[in-house]
């Protein structure tokens, strides 16, 4: 089983996440990592914060001479800002400031109901961790399993589709190619007309102090069928998928292949038609099966078919407005505009990164339950007489 903590909070001194799980023997650099670290903070529209945060992981357990040992990865990422904060986010009580209290929640946020639930006045308290900020180490442990499943051959990518209500027309191709065009673009898109549309949208809401929300699109290639089951229902790949988008701040909705149009369709339009080609094995191919459309997204009763994993997630617009909402103060009862807190106009190329990061260890923990050993060569073994097994039924 892979499974991975994060903690820290936002202006505190550090991001950690502890990783449990992996193999011994998988390939790890830092220079991957900081990779995908970087493109997180990429986008169009992104605010003050990522000017200060130059991110980069440390990996502090769990590899030696750029392998796995099988033993816990500790990585971490440092915030920049810290220096700025050390008094207001001091662990120490010696530097208790009630006058810095923010007492004001912010409409779309977990400050409320978080302030609530844990009984703080100091809706600081909240914001801290809630924040997206924590984002970036789970893209850190999303570049691990990335870096374990192209041991494999199986990639994660994906684009940008919709922005403010501005849909991309993707070229045809292949994934491979779409993430080619989103890697040239600010935003991810892989569409430029489209592009510069969705930028000007950006500009009039960053002008008007507002914020803008949108659909990212994310890939799997390279996946056997049968990573997932439909004995149980929280072994079901596409349930596990959608939890772990859900669990992005500011996501709303998740669609697997056509997603809700398929309750808009009759069903000889929406299920995919399954062909058998027995020279395709001589050619590549994982099995004999094959089907001419993929509208279940790649998953079928829980379980990978064998065709590309297409997964969409709704982002809302970020909720941190330079034109606040209305709120009530939590100390005086009394009617006020919402704190501001230092936001992004726009932070949907950066959720597709963390999404892609959440994918890819979802993917990786159904891979090693399936193909599971102690090392790459035990799993290598494994997965090999499984492709063999499929190839001839």
């Amino acid at each position: 089983m892979l499974r991975y903590l994060t903690a820290g909070e936002s202006h505190g001194p550090q991001l950690t996440a502890i990783i449990e799980g992996m193999p011994a023997g998988i390939g790890l650099d830092a220079e991957d990592i900081d990779r995908e670290l970087a493109r997180r903070q990429q986008g169009y529209g992104r605010g003050g914060r990522m000017k200060i945060e130059q991110d980069q992981v440390e990996i502090l357990s769990g590899v030696r001479w750029g392998k796995t040992l099988a033993s816990p990865i500790t990585l971490a990422v440092k915030n920049r800002d810290w220096e700025n904060w050390t008094t207001r986010m001091s662990p120490l009580a010696e530097h208790i400031d009630p006058s810095i209290a923010i007492t004001r929640p912010r409409p779309g946020h977990s400050d409320l109901p978080g302030a609530l639930k844990y009984n703080h006045g100091d809706i600081r308290n909240i914001l801290e961790r809630s924040s997206a900020r924590e984002t970036a180490v789970r893209v850190a442990v999303g570049a691990v399993a990335k870096s374990m499943l192209r041991q494999f051959g199986i990639t994660i990518g994906g684009v940008v589709s919709e922005l403010g209500g501005i849909s991309a027309v993707c070229p045809e191709g292949s994934f491979e190619k779409l993430w080619e065009l989103a890697a040239r673009s600010e935003l991810f898109c892989c569409d430029a007309d489209a592009e510069v549309r969705m930028k000007s949208l950006i500009d009039d809401a960053k002008n008007e102090g507002d914020t803008v929300g949108g659909v990212v699109e994310v890939h799997v290639i390279g996946l056997p069928p049968g990573l997932g089951s439909y004995v149980q229902w929280d072994r079901k790949l596409d349930a596990r998928l959608a939890m772990a988008l859900m669990s992005i701040q500011a996501i709303k909705g998740v669609e697997v292949g056509m997603g809700f149009e398929t309750a808009r369709n009759p069903g000889s339009r929406v299920h995919d038609e399954i062909f058998y080609d027995a020279s395709r094995c001589g050619v590549g191919a994982m099995s004999s099966y094959y089907r001419n459309t993929n509208n279940a997204g790649g998953i079928e009763g829980g379980m990978s078919n064998g065709e590309p994993i297409v997964l969409r997630a709704a982002m809302k617009p970020i909720p941190t407005l330079y034109k606040p909402l209305r709120s009530v103060d939590m100390s005086t009862h009394q009617p006020f505009e919402a704190a501001i807190e230092r936001s992004d106009a726009c932070a949907v190329p950066a959720a597709l990164v963390v999404a892609e990061a959440v994918v890819a260890v979802e993917i990786a923990n159904a891979f090693l339950e399936k193909f599971g050993g102690d090392s790459l060569s035990e799993i290598r073994r494994n997965y090999d007489g499984y492709l063999e097994q499929i190839r001839h039924a």
